[in-house]
């Protein structure tokens, strides 16, 4: 039974199920946590401005250990965030045959990267892309760097086209690419769908959202990268039409964003919400929306459309190349496009079916974007 050793920053609910699933092939997992004090299971996310523990169980049914991080200002959001001297010691003592690293943009990650190349296979696995690159001198900078990095990996599982055209762009070859979708439960947001039809209900009814209106449901950080104002903008741009707008979480411009609302009857907010209610938030939506002003792929939409919900995102969304097929499952604006928007919500108001086909579309394509396939691909990797 071969051996692979994911080195990764702290229990991720969009990667522990297919960890759990690689346990039962031929492969023996041991998962090294680097940020140590996300061992609690209660971390400060700073975009939603507060303490998030999730409800579902994140270190169950898979071989881990946390490794002691002496960072300074510990966490994932800088380079010395995750400092750990023990880190490969404690990998070469459980001798694996290969290596997953997760991430690139912490110290010891990219230290680890370097030691063990040339020893065993180092798989790589993020979702960058380039959809946000603009000056040039940075590009060039950024190119020279990037693929110095990338030197030190022999297969990368790129997670969609956009992510794929990166590791191209940095000087890995199509030989040493690998798909390995972006993936959620997608079972759990599918059943049972009675009990979520039935909490969905029950939430639309205490936001007193008006019998045969058309929901549109914004969750996510409330910061400035999401873009949750051009939800307002979209709410004012639709005034008269039977449509009421929903902002689901927590973040820096929720005040800010509530007062702008004061007084706008299609305007509904709701707190931040955890794991095991969101198959019945994503339902309280008739199309979910995704605004963002960078994203490298943007999670949500898998689970809005595990769901059973169109999309609209914008085109600095880094999934909605793969998963927004125009009219199909939804739609792809340019940031700040209202117009198209508002067309697109008009023709929803007028034709309910076309809304609910193009649901329908993204549960089906949602599909081929699974854990089984991430599963999939490591096994065809470590078998290379």
């Amino acid at each position: 039974m071969k051996k692979l050793a994911v080195v990764t920053t702290h229990p991720i609910q969009y990667h522990v199920p297919w960890m759990i699933r690689l346990t039962e092939r031929k492969i023996r997992i041991k998962v090294f946590y680097t940020w140590e004090q996300a061992g609690s299971g209660n971390v400060y996310d700073a975009g939603f401005g507060r303490n998030i523990q999730w409800d579902i169980p994140l270190l169950e049914g898979y071989e881990h250990e946390f490794v002691d991080n002496i960072a300074r200002s510990p966490g994932v959001h800088h380079f010395r965030g995750i400092i750990n001297p023990d880190l490969i010691e404690r990998i070469e003592s459980w001798a694996p045959d290969g290596l997953l690293v997760i991430g690139w943009n912490y110290h010891s990650h990219l230290r680890v990267m370097r030691h063990f190349h040339g020893k065993v296979p180092i798989y790589f696995r993020g979702d960058s892309v380039l959809l946000h690159e603009r000056w040039v001198w940075r590009k060039l900078i950024r190119r020279l760097f990037l693929t110095w990095v990338y030197r030190h990996v022999d297969y990368a599982l790129y997670v969609g086209s956009n992510n794929k055209s990166y590791y191209l762009r940095y000087g890995l070859s199509p030989q040493q690419l690998l798909f390995s979708p972006q993936a959620v439960d997608i079972e759990r947001f599918q059943e049972p769908a009675v009990l979520y039809d039935q909490q969905a209900r029950q939430q639309r009814d205490a936001l007193k959202i008006p019998d045969g209106h058309l929901t549109v449901l914004y969750a996510g950080k409330l910061t400035k990268v999401k873009n949750p104002g051009f939800v307002l903008d979209l709410a004012e741009a639709c005034e008269g039409l039977p449509i009421s707008f929903i902002i689901v979480g927590d973040g820096m411009l929720k005040k800010k964003l509530q007062m702008r609302a004061s007084g706008k009857a299609n305007v509904h907010f709701m707190h931040f919400q955890n794991q095991r209610i969101m198959p019945a938030i994503y339902r309280v939506g008739d199309i979910f929306i995704m605004p963002s002003l960078k994203e490298t792929w943007g999670m949500a939409i898998n689970e809005a459309m595990a769901s059973g919900k169109p999309v609209m995102a914008s085109d600095k969304v880094g999934c909605a190349t793969d998963l927004v097929l125009e009219d199909k499952t939804g739609i792809v604006f340019k940031v700040g496009d209202i117009e198209k928007c508002v067309q697109f919500l008009r023709k929803a108001c007028a034709d309910r079916k076309m809304v609910t086909e193009m649901g329908q579309n993204a549960a089906t394509l949602i599909q081929f974007f699974s854990f089984s396939h991430i599963v999939d691909s490591l096994e065809r990797v470590i078998e290379l």
